[in-house]
């Protein structure tokens, strides 16, 4: 038996060897897959939203652009017409002073979110805790839902500046960046029932810029732009609650750009809409600034494929 006992030992080390060759070779995956996450195949996100009816009231033909762009008209603004040169714009509208993004629902109700833009008014901070609803027939713009718990600063004069629809519960993701700083990340994504106008989950610790939502063959996801780096990452969303961490699928090409928009283009296919952002006041909707991506999924080479516009 004696004999036999220096190969049993050479075996019982390397076995152990080969563990632990193993296990780093598992964190290493396991890191990769930290940037490069795989949310499976998509397909091009299928609209159930509807235009305002205020639209068809005033016999304004389709298509229509929706302005948000500040250069000439405060608040929102539509475009038709040959060449979108006929506007329509309501007084009342120009009250709320600047909206960054928007979402519609399914009866046509605009949903905004707004923005400080270029100096900050005494009004200023109080329009940054709200949303804003545009009614689908009426045409008049209201505070939709007010947050008491969104502080804007001198130094940060951003509060609610992210939505999304989502069809299936008619719900909306609204994120705001309201505590957070250059250094710090404090911000917040509530999942808000519209009928009821009711917080159903709060995420706390992630400084959202931009959301869509997508459905793959692997589930139902909630993707993020971040206000803090270059990243575009992905929340789960099972039985209508978003899971607490977000998985990162990748990166911009430069460091000093974010994610202000994110499309579902095409199969596999998204589209980045960026700008430069530091939390500070600048024209940050300004056209001129922004750059386009496309990012493909690729399933068998298990990674994502960038294509400048």
């Amino acid at each position: 038996m004696r004999k036999y006992l220096p190969i049993v030992v050479t075996l019982f080390v390397l076995g152990i060897i080969a563990y632990i060759m193993i296990e780093q070779k598992n964190k290493v995956i396991k890191a990769n897959n930290e940037i490069i996450n795989n949310i499976g195949t998509f397909d091009k996100v299928k609209i159930c939203s509807k235009p305002p009816q205020i639209l068809q009231r005033l016999n304004i033909p389709q298509p229509v652009i929706i302005d948000l762009s500040q250069k000439k008209y405060t608040g929102i603004a539509f475009h038709f017409g040959k060449n979108y040169e006929k506007v329509l714009q309501k007084k009342q509208w120009k009250q709320f002073e600047h909206f960054s993004t928007y979402t519609s629902d399914k009866k046509g109700n605009i949903y905004l979110v707004p923005t400080p833009y270029i100096s900050i008014k005494p009004t200023t901070f109080n329009l940054q805790k709200n949303i804003y609803k545009l009614d689908s027939y009426t045409g008049n713009i209201s505070i939709f839902m007010h947050f008491d718990d969104v502080h804007p600063s001198p130094n940060n004069p951003y509060g609610i500046n992210a939505i999304t629809y989502d069809c299936e519960d008619n719900t909306l993701w609204v994120a705001a960046i309201d505590e957070s700083t250059y250094q710090t990340e404090k911000g917040v994504i509530y999942h808000i029932d519209i009928a009821t106008k009711t917080i159903l989950q709060t995420v706390q610790d992630f400084d959202v810029l931009t959301m869509s939502i997508v459905k793959s063959s692997k589930g139902k996801y909630l993707l993020v732009g971040s206000a803090k780096n270059n990243g575009l990452y992905a929340y789960t969303i099972y039985n209508g609650r978003l899971n607490k961490k977000p998985l990162k699928l990748l990166e911009l090409p430069s460091a000093n750009e974010h994610i202000r928009k994110i499309k579902i283009k095409e199969e596999n296919t998204i589209e980045l809409q960026t700008i430069s952002f530091s939390y500070t006041l600048i024209a940050q909707t300004t056209k001129d600034e922004r750059s386009y991506y496309d990012f493909i999924w690729n399933e068998s080479l298990v990674t994502w494929i960038l294509n400048k516009n």
